[in-house]
């Protein structure tokens, strides 16, 4: 009798963990598709690049930025307690990380493409290395990131606007002041 209350004391454990495993969501990060990937907050294309974030919410809608200040932009406006799962993606290689596990590096000197100064990397010692070899940097944590000040380099994201007309102008100026200054000799 007792060999049978053990047999079916065990076979209820293992049919509840069975269920319980089954019912649990998987959620997996998407592609990016440049053709038609917008960042849900700022409307800019999302690149298939280094800066590219995304989070799946529980009920399974995938939204994608094209740098983790905007997802936490999002967050802020939105809470989190609806997420399923969010992800960054590793400046080296490109691989998707989930946004808890990831190391991160901030200055406000590093060019994103919203200016917040935040890359991401798979783990600490990929976010040293890069703190080593470019000289700036502080790295910091998913939690660590919960308490940063987000704030946009105003500088950096007036820089990009003019970088393409007006560096030639600059360019193109120079070389005039120098053709006028021949000329007057």
């Amino acid at each position: 009798m007792k060999m049978k209350q053990w047999s079916l004391l065990l076979m209820v454990v293992m049919s509840v963990a069975i269920l319980a495993a089954c019912g649990q969501k998987k959620y997996e990060p998407v592609a990016v598709n440049e053709a038609t990937d917008i960042c849900v907050i700022c409307n800019m294309q999302v690149k298939d690049d280094a800066f590219a974030t995304q989070l799946t919410t529980k009920d399974g809608k995938n939204l994608k930025f094209d740098d983790i200040g905007c997802m936490n932009k999002w967050k802020e406006q939105n809470g989190t307690e609806n997420i399923g799962m969010d992800y960054v993606r590793d400046y080296n290689d490109k691989e998707w990380v989930e946004y808890s596990k990831a190391s991160y590096v901030y200055d406000e000197s590093l060019r994103t493409p919203m200016a917040y100064g935040i890359v991401s990397f798979k783990d600490k010692t990929a976010a040293e290395a890069f703190v080593k070899e470019q000289g700036v940097g502080k790295v910091l944590t998913a939690g660590d990131l919960s308490s940063h000040e987000w704030k946009q380099n105003t500088d950096m994201m007036n820089m990009d606007m003019h970088d393409d007309n007006e560096g030639h102008m600059d360019e193109h100026s120079s070389k005039e002041d120098a053709d006028s200054k021949e000329m007057d000799m």
